[in-house]
């Protein structure tokens, strides 16, 4: 329940309102392991915490990595941090990728905006234990070429003959010669197996939701249908209530889930 001081390595702005943290404990000793899908509490001195998924590189235990939008006042005052600037942490905390499941499977990962950023742990352990994976396929929508995250690494990525990338965006601008489009579009002609097929997923509710149904139309089982559900998190230990989800809490029974335990909620109007 008590943060450890890290300190900022090095921050990296991604986009106009979306910036990465690369920390380190302030003690110089400890490395942070976590298992790829989780998240930590990041508290901001004087203003307070958030849940952020962390976003590195699962076997670079030395580098812990969180990236987030600016979307409120903690990220507001993270965003200002610089490097040698400390800050608290609490976790990891949460469920995570069914990566070991997935083995012998076709992975399909589909995110959406910031929904990348917690994906992007899956596709470093997918690469780094590659002979365990059939195909794999990460499909990446974003709003505009200037929102897509992660540039390097899509272009990394894309140059393994043995993964396969597709990106698309909702508007294209002068230059863009990639696909237009939401990302759902792209369920249709993605090679996969649909038989032997793990999806898993990140993103907005609504992107989810059709995503679930362009996979369940392919022939993916909704037991091999795992999703994010790392919104609305405030406490990480079930205390406060506000990312209950009926009996659930997301912060603790969560984030991951795979679809068919909270199909119910996928079905309501309300949702």
């Amino acid at each position: 329940m008590l943060p450890k001081i890290y300190r900022v390595k090095r921050t990296r702005k991604e986009t106009h309102d979306t910036f990465t943290l690369e920390l380190e404990p302030a003690d110089g000793k400890e490395q942070f392991n976590f298992v790829p899908g989780q998240f930590n509490m990041l508290y901001a001195f004087g203003t307070g915490e958030c849940a952020i998924s962390i976003s590195g590189n699962p076997q670079e235990p030395e580098k812990l990595q969180h990236t987030t939008r600016i979307v409120g006042n903690v990220t507001t005052a993270l965003s200002k941090l610089r490097p040698g600037d400390t800050m608290g942490i609490r976790g990891p905390f949460g469920s995570f990728w069914p990566l070991q499941i997935a083995e012998g499977n076709d992975v399909v990962l589909v995110a959406g905006g910031i929904g990348l950023a917690p994906l992007r742990p899956a596709v470093y352990h997918i690469l780094a234990n590659r002979q365990k994976y059939g195909k794999v396929v990460l499909l990446f929508g974003t709003r505009t070429p200037q929102d897509i995250l992660f540039r390097r690494d899509l272009k990394a990525w894309k140059s393994h003959l043995d993964l396969e990338v597709f990106v698309t965006v909702d508007r294209a601008q002068a230059g863009w010669q990639g696909n237009v489009g939401v990302v759902t579009h792209l369920i249709r002609r993605a090679p996969f197996d649909r038989l032997n097929t793990t999806a898993i997923m990140c993103g907005p509710e609504v992107m989810m939701q059709f995503t679930i149904a362009e996979l369940l139309k392919r022939g993916v089982s909704p037991d091999n249908i795992y999703i994010s559900m790392e919104r609305n998190m405030k406490c990480a230990v079930g205390f406060c209530g506000h990312c209950q989800l009926g009996p659930t809490f997301i912060c603790k029974d969560g984030p991951v889930f795979r679809y068919d335990k909270i199909k119910f909620w996928f079905e309501q109007r309300e949702f």
